[in-house]
């Protein structure tokens, strides 16, 4: 069974972007809705918390069981991840007096930090966020800071059975020059991946499963033009040939003229 990484999405506009950046550590991660349970499965290595555009002092704003998710694997809370691991377990966030937007210098001291292991004791990260942890919990050890965050990373060892680990910045984008060796620190250090998943072992495996759910079975299949129905049913095809029975949908989205261009890629 493939390895993966679990990204609870709290509505971030990087959370493809976090996937994207797993992904290309040759580590498979499947996105899914905060709300929704999750399915746990030998599979699953650890999980990683989104950004959110709420506030976690939002009334409506969406709440999650951290300290249940680390009895079975570590977790990663992202800006938003962060604020809210902060909050749940007794801490305080407010309103930041300025909105925190763009580059900033994250500074760690301690090279034995598994997070940030190979990553320079000051390192450019990128910061989007309008609160700020005013007074982290007490079960909690902060391990980064900038000059304008004085709680900027943090982690927990004796919370849960795996270890919890927060950073207020988003390792995902490129403005956070180590962002991508933090994530991996992460996968590899902290959750004992081994990155050994390539796009085209997806792609093999999943051929397979729909192989053997299928069987010898007739599928139909509405198709929109856009890329994940069209994908999902160049897989199907792989998968069966032609037992799939595709119907597209002209659903009045597509540009002027571009049923009939689609439509032909599809023939």
């Amino acid at each position: 069974m493939t390895e993966k990484i679990l990204i609870l999405d709290f509505g971030s506009q990087y959370t493809q972007l976090i996937a994207r950046c797993i992904r290309e550590l040759n580590t498979y991660c499947e996105i899914q809705p905060c709300n929704k349970p999750i399915e746990w499965e030998d599979s699953i290595k650890g999980i990683i918390l989104s950004g959110s555009p709420f506030s976690v002092n939002d009334p409506m704003a969406p709440v999650v069981d951290i300290a249940a998710m680390a009895e079975r694997v570590p977790v990663l809370g992202v800006c938003y991840g962060a604020q809210l691991m902060a909050k749940v377990f007794g801490g305080e966030v407010a309103k930041s007096s300025t909105r925190e937007y763009g580059r900033a210098f994250l500074e760690h001291s301690d090279r034995e930090e598994p997070l940030f292991f190979d990553v320079n004791l000051k390192s450019q990260v990128w910061m989007s966020h309008a609160d700020t942890i005013v007074r982290l919990p007490e079960v909690f050890t902060p391990i980064a800071h900038t000059d304008n965050i004085p709680v900027a990373a943090f982690k927990s060892l004796t919370l849960a059975k795996h270890p919890i680990h927060a950073v207020q910045f988003h390792p995902e984008v490129t403005h956070s020059i180590e962002g991508k060796q933090i994530l991996r620190n992460f996968l590899v250090h902290i959750c004992g991946m081994h990155q050994e998943w390539t796009p085209a072992a997806f792609v093999q495996e999943t051929v397979a499963r729909i192989k053997e759910q299928v069987g010898d079975q007739k599928v139909v299949m509405a198709l929109s033009g856009g890329v994940d129905s069209t994908v999902a049913a160049e897989l199907i095809h792989k998968a069966i040939g032609g037992n799939l029975y595709c119907v597209f949908v002209d659903n009045g989205l597509l540009r002027k003229d571009e049923f009939e261009t689609v439509l032909d890629s599809y023939k």
